[in-house]
Order: C-alpha cells, then sequence, then structure tokens
C-alpha cells in the first residue's frame, strides 16, 4: 500500500499539491486524471522522491519513504519523456539499466513482444519516437516490482504495441501489483483503470470508479462526466 498523507507542495509562491491525502492498493490499476498544472506530476514524483514535498509525508507498506532511499528498488517508472543517453545503443542501455538495478530481468521476451530485436544494436539517437517509447516500456517492465507508475505510456505507439501494453498492465494488476498510470487518453482509462482520481488545483476533486462517476454526472461518455467535474467543482472528496 501506499499511503499519502496531508502532502502539500509549493514552488515559490504556487502550491502545486494541496493538502492531499490518497491511498493506493495493491491489486488495482489507478488512473491519475486532471488539466496540465493540476498536480498529476508533482504527485508521482514525490511518491518516487524526485520531488520533496513541503509538508507531510508518503509512506510504502506503513514506513515513512524519508526514513529509507531503498524503497524506490520497488518502483518501476516510466516517464513521459525518457532522456536516454543517445550515445548508447539499445542493448547496452538495457545491459546498463540490468546492472545498475543488480535484479533479475525479463528482457528477452519484452524484446519479442516489441519486435526489438532489430533495433537491439542502434543507438538511441536513430530511433523513431514510437520506437523510443517502446524501449521506454521495456526498460520500466524488465523488473517485477510491487509498485508500477506510468506517464503518458501509450503516446507513439501503433495499435499492436498498444494492445501488449495494455496486456502488460492488466497481467501486473492480477499480479497484486499497484499500478498508476497518468494519459489523456480516455478510452484508454475506460478499459484499464478499476479507479481515476481526478486532480484539480491540487486537490482531489473525484475518486472513484468510472460508472459511479457516470451516475454521480448523469454523463454516459467519461469526457463528458470529467467535463462536469473540470466545469462544476461539484465532487471534492472529503
Amino acid at each position: 500500500m501506499i499511503s499519502v498523507k496531508n502532502i502539500t507542495k509549493f514552488f515559490g509562491n504556487q502550491c502545486v499539491l494541496d493538502k492531499l491525502n490518497i491511498e493506493f492498493d495493491e491489486k488495482y490499476v489507478y488512473a491519475i486524471l486532471g488539466p496540465n498544472g493540476s498536480g498529476k506530476t508533482t504527485l508521482m514524483k514525490s511518491i518516487l522522491g524526485m520531488v520533496i514535498p513541503t509538508t507531510g509525508d508518503i509512506f510504502l507498506q506503513g514506513k515513512s519513504i524519508k526514513q529509507h532511499d531503498q524503497y524506490r528498488n520497488d518502483i518501476s517508472y516510466l516517464p513521459q519523456t525518457p532522456n536516454f543517453p543517445t550515445n548508447l545503443s539499445v542493448l547496452e542501455l538495457i545491459h546498463m539499466m540490468r546492472d545498475l538495478k543488480s535484479r533479475q530481468a525479463k528482457t528477452e521476451q519484452l524484446i519479442d513482444l516489441f519486435g526489438l530485436k532489430p533495433f537491439l544494436n542502434k543507438k538511441l539517437i536513430y530511433l523513431s519516437g514510437g520506437t523510443k517509447q517502446k524501449v521506454n516500456i521495456l526498460l520500466a517492465f524488465m523488473f517485477d516490482s510491487p509498485i508500477f507508475i506510468l506517464d503518458e505510456p501509450s503516446v507513439g505507439l501503433d495499435p499492436l504495441a498498444l494492445t501488449h501494453l495494455k496486456e502488460l498492465i492488466l497481467e501486473k494488476k492480477e499480479t497484486n501489483n499497484i499500478v498508476l498510470i497518468t494519459t489523456h487518453i480516455l478510452s484508454f482509462v475506460e478499459e484499464l483503470a478499476d479507479e481515476i482520481i481526478f486532480l484539480l488545483e491540487g486537490k482531489v476533486y473525484y475518486r472513484g470508479t468510472i460508472s459511479n462517476l457516470q451516475k454521480q454526472t448523469g454523463e454516459a461518455k467519461l469526457e463528458k462526466a470529467i467535463a462536469v467535474i473540470y466545469q462544476n467543482h461539484v465532487f471534492q472528496s472529503s
């Protein structure tokens, strides 16, 4: 379990997260939604330890992340914009990540799944955006981790690769993992998410299932239901 307790984050005078309280349980896929600037990325990076909250704390399995930095080994992270060393080949990058983690990695299956064999010896600078995203996914899923944080994971993927990504996410859910996803692709959310968390101005304005949101808003389409939250701010959580 991940427990976010009363997190506030200021960048200068701007409050990006405002006394945020959320818990994430195993065997769930959570879609964290909201407009740009709503606090989604800051929340993710706070869990990762890349951003230090101004106040509050985050707990993994009841233990504060301030007390141990090794907890990051339990998180697989897929950034929205991977900053790969462009002078490395795909294979060199895979080996580097495997050596850094010092853990058993599942690479061959993922290489085959995403058709990356022809690209293994190519330098990253020469890869297309879609191929780089497949490498990004491979790096995120090559280790068995209790927690997966995926920031816009579907960007640039062809339909077949997108299908494989969905299968991987559902597989992780069924093996008792926590999966957190940020995305603007609502069809992706509808297929995968057990719960959605809608952030606005650093606060949770809705948390629950898609079906419950549709009932509360009276809107059958998810994008219209989301628009109701955005326009009216009527479902702020307690």
